[in-house]
């Protein structure tokens, strides 16, 4: 089967599998997947498809049978000013809230600003009428692109309809050949979940609350920014899950919350014991890949979305999309959880064994031992890349403190001005945990004029003369271009740094003084220096002391 119809075949079934009943299609050449698609489905008698030679006029019934059903119809025109005609349309059903969805067939990238025929920039074309845009890339035969097809059709079905009915865009690109080739193989299944869209989104209707199933074998996965964090994390205790949460997470503290599950997840033979019935998700999780395995093999993964505009699915396994979600309390044998907990502690006791066992500074040990020292009441800001990968991997649930990163986009752009503005905001003590890069990308946010206030913030910076995250990736094994393009070495001192801006520095020497190193009052640098060479065999040690604990419990 060619790449275009396998998409054109999934794209319409989720869509049907959402509930869709019309279509509505204006005829032409680089939009006949989704045509022989459509046709199909309504000879099969699966939908109603109606045909109409001119795009304004096709779109306009489109907005008929949406708002006279109340139900999201689909409307589909080829590339180029075809897709133009639809937007009188599209505006209309903005302004009034009438849900469609528009799909709109287009030329690969390859051929776009080269005066290829019938070639427009459809990207984002109706602006502001629509209520979600999206590119669906050029299909490829390969695993993981029907998930990532279905996951997207759904989600454009659910955001025609929450939590403001109107318009969704999906633009589909699609290479020749456009029609069947008679060969019906791919490289994965293309069907979908039996029992309806790949992801079902709860409407937002007043009091409407999600019910989980009751089960022991449960999980709740808490990713960056997640809200009422308390209330969700007692309930899973309440039902007794283990708690996995990163650490800007916060949920990070009791009898529930694991702080190794980074290395747990990485045993498969701990995994193919431990499969959870449900997970629910709170907030963006995309810090550990075995967590983010973990949720691609969920059976059923509910994401809670205080905003049904957009929800986080990072690997598209999202079944069940709410605003309010309750987990029932369930009473009985506890093994799940004991199960979860007694594999947690021996990793991270392996984990500790392995940091413990050198007396010099080590990253991993630096972010365990900040966490767990800072007085009750601390703010923790931390780097986006290694340093929060570091406490994700390392730091012991704990009370008391509040972490923060900037994880929405994971720059590396603006940290210590972003730890400067949380430290003026916070009523306790702050500090800060960063790399040597991103201090020095932003270092201009220790300027500070005379008369503005004073932040008290520690900020520890581990000082590896580059990017260390680099040498834990594939990249490292690059050896003649992996120093200068990736390890990007530099030669500053931060010292130096230090006193150009007038701040108070200590330099850490040995990982016992780090209480002492972090004492004190107001703006101060706290530099500790470490090798990336020796961090990536340190990390490499870690994790196979971890497996070996895990895998002895077994």
């Amino acid at each position: 089967m060619n790449p275009a119809t396998a998409l054109a075949t999934v794209l319409v079934d989720e869509l049907l599998r959402c509930g869709m009943t019309d279509a509505v299609l204006a005829p032409g050449s680089r939009s006949a997947p989704l045509a022989l698609a459509l046709h199909e489905a309504a000879v099969a008698g699966r939908m109603r498809l109606h045909v109409r030679i001119d795009e304004r006029s096709a779109s306009f019934v489109a907005l008929g049978l949406a708002k006279r059903s109340g139900r999201p119809v689909a409307m589909v025109c080829t590339s180029g000013t075809a897709a133009a005609n639809f937007h009188p349309a599209v505006i209309e059903a903005h302004q009034s809230g009438v849900p469609l969805v528009v799909l709109t067939a287009d030329r690969p990238p390859e051929l776009r600003d080269t005066g290829a025929n019938q070639t427009i920039d459809q990207v984002k074309l109706y602006g502001t009428a629509a209520r979600w845009s999206c590119e669906i890339g050029v299909p490829e035969n390969r695993p993981g692109m029907v998930a990532y097809w279905r996951s997207v059709t759904s989600r454009a079905w659910g955001l025609a309809q929450a939590p403001e009915p109107g318009p969704v865009h999906l633009n589909v690109a699609f290479r020749e050949p456009l029609i069947p080739d008679g060969d019906e193989s791919w490289c994965e299944p293309l069907d979908g979940d039996a029992t309806g869209a790949w992801t079902k989104v709860r409407a937002a209707t007043p009091g409407s609350v999600l019910h989980v199933p009751a089960t022991r074998r449960g999980v709740l996965v808490v990713g960056d920014g997640a809200v009422n964090v308390k209330r969700y994390v007692a309930a899973a205790s309440m039902a007794g899950w283990p708690v996995l949460s990163e650490p800007s997470g916060n949920a990070r503290y009791g009898d529930h919350a694991l702080s190794a599950h980074h290395f747990l997840l990485g045993v498969p033979e701990f995994v193919e014991r431990h499969r959870p019935e449900v997970v629910v998700t709170l907030g963006k999780p995309g810090l550990s890949r075995p967590l983010l395995s973990l949720l691609r093999r969920a059976e059923e993964h509910i994401v809670l979305a205080p905003d049904l505009a957009r929800w986080p699915d990072p690997v598209r396994s999202a079944t069940q999309v709410a605003q309010d979600v309750e987990i029932p309390v369930v009473s009985g044998d506890d093994a799940w959880l004991r199960s979860w907990r007694t594999a947690d502690r021996a990793a991270a006791a392996a984990v500790d064994a392995v940091l413990d066992a050198a007396p010099e500074v080590t990253e991993p040990r630096l972010a365990r031992d900040l966490a767990a020292a800072l007085p009750g009441g601390s703010l923790l800001f931390s780097a986006a890349s290694m340093p929060i990968r570091d406490l994700d991997q390392v730091m012991r649930p704990r009370r008391g403190i509040r972490v923060m990163a900037n994880r929405g986009a994971s720059g590396i752009d603006g940290l210590v001005s972003t730890a400067v503005g949380a430290a003026l905001a916070h009523s306790g003590r702050s500090y800060a945990l960063l790399g040597d890069l991103a201090f020095l990308h932003d270092h201009n946010g220790l300027v500070l004029g005379p008369d503005e206030r004073r932040p008290d913030l520690a900020i520890v910076v581990v000082n590896n003369r580059g990017g260390g995250i680099f040498s834990l990736l594939p990249q490292a094994a690059l050896d003649g271009p992996f120093e200068r393009v990736f390890g990007t070495p530099h030669q500053v001192d931060l010292e130096h740094v230090a006193a150009a801006h007038g701040l108070p520095y200590r330099r850490l020497e040995s990982a016992a003084e780090l209480p002492k190193a972090i004492t004190g009052d107001g703006l101060r640098i706290v530099e500790a220096r470490t090798d990336r060479d020796a961090n990536a065999v340190l990390h490499a040690a870690m994790r196979k002391a971890a497996h070996k604990a895990v895998r002895d419990l077994l």
